[in-house]
């Protein structure tokens, strides 16, 4: 049997009524997906309400889809006219399925429509804030909207007894929640985000069959009981960090953006070279191994080794013989490159002359050092005047040969005097440590309790070697 995750704040509330068995409430739709829905002492659970603030797109859509759930839902907007819509059983613009849930949860009493704010905040739990964060030529957004929102709400808080929670589904940079949200409502109310990931004209079914829901506050308890609004919903809800929330839709966003621009990109130079650019594109989408999965999705080091660095130069050097202009393409390698230089400036922050360097070649598990961004920070750090010594578990010098011997010799000519055949050398000697690739087991242990600090570069960790070892 499955016992819902809901307040337990509600759920007591509801049990101490002295005539409990009266209570008569709906059980949401979302509940009748799941197998053997049940409640204890035979009465429905307190369904909250949620009052949702901007009934613009991306309101709207939350609304209605809400009260599809099962919850009692009021809509608030400034515009008339789109309260009236509401009222009317109207959608206020065009989106495939959303009038029809309008009509039907408008009939029922889930959904209903106001301009005010006390009002729509009398009996609410929740108060999603859905208003607009337009942005200005150069990028920045306007947060008047918000701002304004957040501050009706703050005005209706003085003398409630019954707990708030403000969920911010619009878009907003990192640091808005905190830096705008938060100051107005004060400790009145729980701060939330709760990005949304819908898209115009699946925006209904991207709501009720979700790829992704995120919850983020720096109130886990706050964090829980939104992501309970969403069961029942094919989905796992993703309970991050407040900011991590905020960052997650533009890293989305950009993203699919990117891989628009990609495939238009190999489109446009298949098309110069007589080739199929859909061809090449649904072909290179059939690997779920390495291409579309998670691959490469995650922060560390600079690529290299003998196929990225020197494809991509090829790829691009075609392009320009073609007349070809691919910005992204061309902008690859030289992202590369400043990630280098950002993992070497960390270095040189620290002040550090003695520097130890874990690992040589371009990845675990190879002794290939062409273009490996380990040979190329550590050049970079010989040529600041600071002594160096290297230890790589996978490089033994008088093996190497040919065009990897060539590369090394080339970039670190001295090589032999900076190499050590065990890491315990480097720890006693230097000041810090730079990890520029996954450290073995035996090499991780070492370093999260060595008593010097580790930059790992590797990953998104900070210097201390406590955090490397949080890496285990």
């Amino acid at each position: 049997m499955t016992q819902h995750a809901l307040d337990s704040r509600v759920i007591l509330a509801v049990r101490d009524r002295p005539n409990k068995a009266s209570v008569t409430l709906v059980c949401p739709s979302s509940h009748r997906k799941i197998d053997n829905c049940v409640y204890k002492d035979g009465f429905m659970p307190y369904q909250p309400v949620i009052s949702v603030f901007g009934l613009g797109y991306v309101g709207c859509v939350t609304a209605a889809c809400f009260a599809d759930l099962g919850f009692r839902v009021v809509g608030v907007d400034v515009d008339a006219r789109k309260v009236r819509a509401i009222r009317d059983g109207q959608s206020p613009f065009y989106e495939p399925g959303l009038e029809p849930l309008i009509k039907k949860h408008l009939a029922n009493g889930r959904i209903s429509a106001t301009e005010s704010t006390a009002e729509a905040l009398r009996d609410a739990d929740y108060a999603f804030l859905c208003v607009g964060t337009p942005s200005a030529p150069n990028g920045n957004l306007n947060l008047d909207y918000l701002r304004k929102v957040s501050q009706d709400i703050a005005a209706n808080l003085d003398g409630r007894t019954k707990p708030l929670t403000v969920v911010v589904r619009s878009t907003v940079f990192p640091g808005t929640c905190d830096e705008v949200v938060a100051p107005e409502v004060g400790g009145k109310a729980a701060v939330v985000a709760n990005p949304e990931f819908l898209r115009e004209g699946t925006a209904v079914k991207d709501f009720m069959e979700p790829s992704l829901v995120v919850v983020g506050s720096h109130d886990r308890e706050a964090s829980e009981r939104v992501a309970a609004l969403y069961t029942g919903l094919p989905v796992t809800t993703s309970v991050v960090a407040l900011r991590t929330a905020e960052l997650i839709k533009y890293t989305c966003n950009t993203f699919h953006a990117l891989k628009i621009a990609f495939a238009n990109e190999i489109g446009t130079l298949s098309a110069a070279l007589g080739l199929d650019g859909a061809e090449v594109m649904d072909t290179v989408c059939k690997d779920t191994k390495l291409n579309i999965s998670k691959a490469y999705m995650k922060p560390g080091f600079a690529f290299g080794g003998s196929c990225l660095p020197k494809d991509l130069r090829g790829l691009t050097y075609r392009a320009r013989q073609l007349d070809l202009e691919l910005p992204l393409l061309n902008s690859v390698l030289p992202s590369n490159d400043a990630h280098i230089g950002r993992a070497f400036h960390r270095v040189m922050d620290t002040h550090a002359r003695k520097i130890g360097v874990y690992g040589l070649s371009f990845k675990p598990d190879t002794d290939d050092l062409r273009e490996s961004p380990g040979v190329a920070l550590i050049e970079r750090i010989i040529g600041k005047g600071c002594d160096v010594k290297i230890y790589d578990p996978y490089i033994q010098l008088d093996a190497i040969y040919g065009s990897n011997q060539a590369f090394l010799l080339n970039a670190l000519p001295h090589i032999g005097r900076s190499m050590e055949t065990n890491l315990e050398a480097i720890l006693a000697w230097a000041e810090i440590v730079v990890v520029t690739q996954e450290p073995n087991a035996e090499s991780k242990q070492l370093l999260a309790n060595s008593p010097i600090p580790v930059i790992n570069v590797a990953g998104t960790n900070q210097i201390g070697s406590a955090s490397l070892a949080a890496t285990r």
